[in-house]
């Protein structure tokens, strides 16, 4: 039988370690497909170029969002959320040929960036590659500790690509 002191301290083990994986469940569960690679948000400050470009395309104004976003990875080469950004609203204004140049750097620098891998298996369905968008689905499905958002997103975009015959391009 444990006494009362070994109880007290087996229970301050189990709830430190309790708190501990719980804490990082919560960040692997973060992490949205715009701006964050795999370890999450960046610790560097935030840039107001990048704010507003953000802010323009949440807004759908993917062409405001273009020099911001150079002039960001322009002075920051090392942002792969920037570069991810920049690839999702060159994509969206229409250019998603251009777009995957711009997702390569963002893997590049961070070759865990689920949010870059999503949106560059979007862009080689838009150019009918469906075996590079799997390619990245696969790269996802090993990032992913059982699921998350941007394996999700992109698994329904090669399923409704497969099922339309290549209509449905996101």
């Amino acid at each position: 039988m444990l006494t009362r002191r070994r109880r007290f301290g087996l229970r301050s083990v189990l709830a430190i370690g309790f708190l501990t994986f719980g804490l990082s469940g919560m960040a692997l569960a973060d992490g949205g497909g715009g701006g964050q690679g795999a370890s999450g948000p960046s610790a560097r400050p935030e840039d107001p170029q990048y704010t507003a470009a953000v802010k323009a395309i949440k807004a759908g104004e993917y062409a405001k969002a273009i020099p911001l976003l150079e002039g960001v990875t322009a002075r920051d080469g090392k942002n792969a959320d920037a570069y991810n950004w920049l690839g999702y609203a060159t994509r969206k204004n229409g250019n998603p040929g251009a777009a995957i140049a711009i997702y390569q750097k963002a893997l590049a620098i961070d070759p865990k960036h689920r949010g870059a891998h999503e949106y560059i298996g979007e862009a080689y369905l838009m150019l009918d590659d469906l075996p590079k968008a799997k390619e990245h689905l696969k790269t996802l499905n090993s990032l992913c500790f059982i699921t998350c958002e941007e394996l999700r997103d992109l698994r329904r975009a090669v399923e409704a690509y497969e099922r339309s015959g290549g209509k449905s391009k996101r």
